[in-house]
């Protein structure tokens, strides 16, 4: 994946894929307490981040939101761990967000940007998101429980 980081600015918020700013902390604070990621150790946090392009939502220094995209930059991608923080929901900062993303010049003339929500498909759709028509063909193993159960090291 491309070195030089990718960055937006609107007034004092900035996004930017250069994961030296990642408040890291804060990351695993707020994704260990979502439904989705729910007790997920650091360390895999961490992993998930190696591998993936992040985004960073700023406002001045203080990291406010973040999401990650999984992709081969050419065929595929995958939005994953959106937030922002609670504080400064209701601002349409995941907008934004989402926007930046799918500006990312590494993730333009994709066939598929895939995700899944529970609760935020009107974000999602106000983007060209959709869910899929006819047989889906979608299948997956799923391990609902994989943090709780992963042994202490």
């Amino acid at each position: 994946m491309n070195d030089l980081p990718y960055e937006r600015s609107k007034g004092s918020l900035v996004i930017s894929t250069d994961r030296g700013r990642l408040d890291m902390e804060l990351v695993h604070r707020v994704l260990g307490a979502t439904y989705w990621a729910a007790g997920i150790p650091r360390d895999v946090v961490e992993r998930s981040i190696e591998g993936s392009i992040a985004f960073g939502l700023y406002d001045a220094a203080e990291q406010i939101g973040f999401a990650r995209v999984i992709s081969d930059l050419a065929t595929y991608a995958y939005l994953s761990d959106v937030f922002i923080v609670e504080q400064r929901r209701g601002e349409r900062l995941g907008d934004w967000l989402v926007e930046s993303i799918l500006q990312h010049p590494q993730l333009q003339n994709l066939r598929r940007f895939a995700l899944f929500t529970r609760d935020a498909a009107s974000l999602y759709r106000r983007h060209g998101f959709n869910a899929p028509t006819g047989p889906s063909g979608y299948m997956e193993i799923l391990d609902r429980d994989v943090y709780a159960a992963r042994p202490e090291r």
